[in-house]
């Protein structure tokens, strides 16, 4: 299925100006993780696409992650709704093995403090400051999961000005709830976000 006609697929090139953002890719987070999104390591050759584009330009390219302390606020045993997940320094806070993060990727390690949570990239930390000191006005998004880390950064990057593309074959839902990643995915398209695949940006 296309997501944009012709006459737009120019317009998603990425071009100076533009970011790469992959949101959590982490062990925990793929198949045998303490939280495994269902199909969550599918995105990872897809996301290896898009690094390849974003590398032949030159443009850049960010990761977040979940950097949990191990009785953050979030874990079941703590009262949260979560198992245990991402410990910092664990090997299931690790990127996929598979990902070709390039050596000059920046980091975002979120919800790094024991009492907060925090599903956005933005949230408690310096992005948004890193992306206009780069002078960065679009991102393309992807990652895990679509209804939770996904949704919530998409949301953040629109409200602060970013022009957001979706990377629509790189996301995959927990969907706790069914249908709720579906719901997210639309959400984030009502709020602006554009739809893409990788095949169309590398046509």
């Amino acid at each position: 299925v296309r997501t944009m006609d012709r006459a737009n697929q120019d317009d998603c090139k990425p071009q100076p100006g533009d970011a790469l953002l992959i949101v959590d890719v982490q062990n925990d987070f793929l198949p045998g993780g303490s939280l495994a999104v269902p199909r969550g390591g599918e995105v990872v050759p897809v996301l290896n696409g898009y690094l390849r584009i974003f590398a032949a330009r030159g443009l850049p390219v960010y990761a977040t992650r979940d950097w949990h302390p191990e009785r953050h606020s979030s874990f079941r045993p703590q009262g949260g709704i979560w198992p245990p997940h991402c410990v910092a320094g664990t090997r299931g806070a690790e990127f996929a093995a598979a990902l070709q993060l390039p050596p000059s990727a920046v980091i975002i390690s979120k919800a790094d403090t024991a009492e907060r949570d925090a599903y956005s990239g933005f949230q408690g930390t310096n992005f948004d400051q890193q992306l206009r000191t780069a002078s960065i006005q679009r991102l393309f998004i992807g990652g895990l999961a679509t209804d939770y880390c996904v949704l919530n950064t998409v949301r953040d990057a629109l409200r602060l000005g970013y022009e957001v593309f979706l990377l629509a074959d790189a996301i995959r839902a927990v969907d706790v709830q069914p249908g709720k990643g579906l719901r997210a995915e639309q959400e984030m398209t009502r709020l602006g976000a554009q739809r893409i695949t990788v095949e169309e940006i590398a046509a």
